[in-house]
């Protein structure tokens, strides 16, 4: 059985993060196929795409256009229940007998067996030990009335007691727990617990896996690859306790770190779709459509459709590559990805701001730094209040030193600032005053003309 690598984004996961995850995942699974081609014994890996948050609506416009299965949504990588019970189940209907129960033991080497009701859930387990006690039991009885009957008689009584349903010896005092449960919350109850097992089961009842003292005796560590980030801040829960196997992004390097060497690809490119486009053509992969416009979509929107400073001439020649195996005019499918996003008007105020945001941390404390990018400046603008007042509700409850969100317009190629919270840093830094909304001409880029010089500062 293939052992599973999750493809992670950040949170708050933006367009890249999410075309990334599909794309660096379907590389190292193409990978994996020609590593067992010349090697059928060699470990397998199965890459999972995965996300920390919902689908920007571009994402999910291009993932559906083109038949692309969504990344996905995982809520942490600590290690659970599913991580180290043994499976398949093996089990029994109530009505065997206790000898099939004993020669299902004996084959399998294990203590006990899962019993299940006449529709196939589970009714509790049946453990060697109380087979062995039940015939013992017999032996005893048969013995003090030994003289009393033949031995062909005492046989037989023997034999009728393991043609009994294992119904009868049924118990349903171990441990239940489900796949998802944490395994630090499992551990303890499960060393303590006297029947020394966990039965997991499923939503709708039926055993899935067993997990027993050895079981837990080493924990495990999930193995993860980090796309489009590398900092703790910005990764998902439980980080610390998994396995790193690799990282894919095109930001500053953060403080991320493994406790082992790993394949580290930290390119200065415009996106992290770029960075996958390569490793796809580097290795000769052929890129299916879908996959294509999936990269693509990412790399038009981290760039802005090209216009960002951010990118490079390595952004354009794959802009140009993807388009040709899709077919369309890159800057025609760049604004078609645009207006994918909705309706600024009726779009939801925590959408607007939320969507596209990553805290940083600088001297003062945490900041925010949201972005909208959008081809109708106006609608935004209008609802100023709306989002100010979210802004601060934001501030508020996060502790923020400030909150930053840049409205970006891709057509007239700039941003309006908004800011609630100490904004002297901002005003000091860029020789504004953002008391109130400020226009920024050229201001593209959060990375490279935002956060970078704030955190320079």
């Amino acid at each position: 059985m293939a052992t599973p690598v999750l493809v992670v984004g950040h949170k708050n996961p933006d367009n890249d993060s999410i075309a990334a995850s599909v794309g660096f995942a379907y590389y190292k699974n193409e990978m994996m196929k020609r590593a067992l081609a010349q090697n059928p014994d060699a470990e397998e890996y199965e890459y999972i795409p995965c996300r920390l948050g919902p689908l920007p609506e571009e994402s999910e416009a291009i993932l559906s256009e083109y038949g692309i299965e969504a990344p996905q949504l995982i809520p942490h990588v600590f290690a659970r229940v599913s991580d180290i019970m043994s499976a398949p189940v093996i089990s029994l209907p109530g009505s065997a007998t206790l000898l099939e129960a004993s020669q299902l033991l004996a084959v399998h080497d294990i203590r006990s067996i899962v019993v299940t009701d006449e529709n196939g859930k589970y009714a509790g387990v049946v453990s060697s030990r109380k087979i062995a006690e039940r015939y013992i039991s017999t032996v005893c009885r048969e013995a003090k009335e030994a003289n009393e009957q033949s031995a062909s008689a005492i046989a037989a009584d023997l034999q009728a007691s393991l043609t009994q349903d294992i119904m009868s010896l049924v118990d349903n005092r171990p441990m239940v727990v489900a796949p998802d449960d944490l395994f630090n919350d499992v551990f303890e109850d499960l060393m303590v617990n006297e029947l020394r097992e966990a039965v997991v089961l499923d939503e709708n009842g039926f055993a899935v896996g067993i997990v027993t003292r050895s079981d837990v005796a080493v924990k495990p560590r999930r193995k993860v690859a980090l796309v489009d980030h590398n900092e703790f801040s910005q990764a998902v829960d439980g980080l610390k306790e998994a396995e790193i196997v690799e990282i894919v992004d095109h930001h500053r390097i953060g403080d991320v770190s493994t406790n082992q060497p790993i394949h580290f690809t930290n390119v200065p490119v415009g996106s992290s779709a770029t960075i996958v486009t390569l490793k796809l053509r580097d290795a000769g992969i052929d890129i299916p459509e879908g996959i294509a416009a999936t990269l693509l979509s990412a790399i038009m929107t981290d760039t802005v459709i090209l216009k960002s400073p951010t990118a490079t001439d390595v952004d354009r020649e794959q802009v140009e590559f993807l388009a040709g195996i899709i077919g369309k005019d890159a800057t025609e499918f760049g604004l078609h990805v645009f207006n994918a996003r909705g309706g600024d008007a009726e779009m939801d105020v925590k959408t607007l701001v939320t969507a596209d945001s990553k805290e940083f941390k600088i001297p003062e404390g945490t900041i925010l730094i949201a972005q909208h990018e959008t081809v109708t400046l106006d609608a935004v603008m209008q609802r100023e209040e709306e989002i100010r007042e979210f802004l601060r509700e934001l501030k508020e409850k996060n502790g923020y030193e400030f909150v930053l969100l840049l409205v970006t317009d891709i057509i007239a190629e700039g941003s309006n600032f908004l800011v609630e919270g100490d904004h002297k840093k901002i005003d000091k830094v860029f020789g504004i005053d953002s008391s109130a909304a400020v226009w920024m001409p050229g201001v593209l880029s959060r990375k490279k003309q935002v956060a970078a010089p704030l955190l320079e500062a």
